[in-house]
């Protein structure tokens, strides 16, 4: 059964709820011993799907994926490709030899790209934002395109195309995954000012989602970026969102959506509300918190 076709759940008002699931991405290399037994140690914890991400100096996403796949059963996604990176004719060969060789697991995440350093390191241009989601579009358009073709050598074996999750922020961005994807996700920053309720902007972002994907709105799977997960009595470490976000004070980084700090049950609740108020309901963390956030994922099996 898809992960997007799931039985439903019925939150605290009533209303119908998509089932939570939960990822987590793999950032540090190592042997195929060593990325294995962290794989497998994700599914053992109770993760529904094992994500790559697609920087330089991370593991390469495809192989990494494959490698996973010989030592789990779980999804296994991209969170997310730097479409800029790629080719569609070239991106479309990987995809689909991916999806053949986990089994038809694969869920395809796509971004933009934007970390400069990580372009000019590859020797390629770093082209204006609105290129570089003109270039999206044009992927997702040439993607979808070639797995309808018979004559496609691969074929993916999930039809028509794996199931797609879009991130971003800006208004763009998001009217193009309202459109488009199965799945969209909001990242740390996700409609974030240093004079706007952190909370209240990640609502207006989804508010704006479902606006745009008009007939679509209820179909979609709206996923949160987890940057932290602390379990009191620890502390955080929020070193590396005050060099991201330098303008915010620790108050206002511990009010982002993404930064889960309190007790195992205190976090679990505040996963539930924001499945029940905002439809959240696809959270995916990163390794350095994957044994904490299993801790709050067995509060919600």
């Amino acid at each position: 059964m898809s992960p997007l076709s799931d039985p439903q759940a019925i939150d605290k008002n009533g209303q119908t709820t998509r089932p939570f699931r939960f990822g987590v991405s793999l950032l540090t290399p190592g042997s195929r011993s060593e990325f294995q037994s962290k794989a497998r140690r994700a599914e053992d914890l109770g993760y529904d799907i094992l994500q790559m991400p697609d920087h330089l100096g991370m593991p390469a996403p495809f192989p990494a994926l494959v490698s996973a796949a010989e030592v789990t059963s779980i999804r296994l996604g991209t969170f997310v490709l730097n479409t800029s990176f790629y080719r569609p004719a070239l991106l479309a060969r990987d995809i689909a030899d991916t999806d053949q060789l986990t089994d038809g697991r694969l869920e395809l995440g796509l971004g933009t790209g934007y970390n400069q350093p990580e372009f000019d390191a590859a020797e390629l241009p770093f082209p204006s934002g609105g290129k570089r989601i003109d270039h999206l579009e044009h992927t997702i358009r040439e993607l979808r395109r070639l797995f309808a073709s018979t004559d496609h050598v691969p074929a993916v074996r999930q039809k028509p195309i794996p199931p797609l999750l879009i991130a971003g922020t800006g208004d763009r961005m998001l009217r193009l995954a309202a459109r488009e994807a199965d799945i969209v996700a909001f990242p740390l920053n996700a409609g974030i000012k240093p004079d706007t309720e952190p909370e209240k902007a990640l609502a207006e972002r989804v508010a704006f989602v479902r606006e745009a994907a008009g007939e679509r709105a209820d179909d979609l799977e709206l996923n949160l970026f987890i940057a932290t997960v602390t379990v009191t009595p620890d502390k955080p470490d929020l070193s590396l969102f005050q060099q991201m976000l330098p303008s915010f004070s620790e108050e206002q980084l511990l009010q982002l959506p993404g930064v889960l700090v309190g007790s195992e049950q205190q976090i679990a609740e505040k996963l539930h509300h924001y499945r029940e108020t905002y439809g959240i309901s696809y959270f995916g963390a990163v390794e350095d918190s994957m044994e904490a956030f299993a801790k709050v994922i067995a509060h919600l099996r």
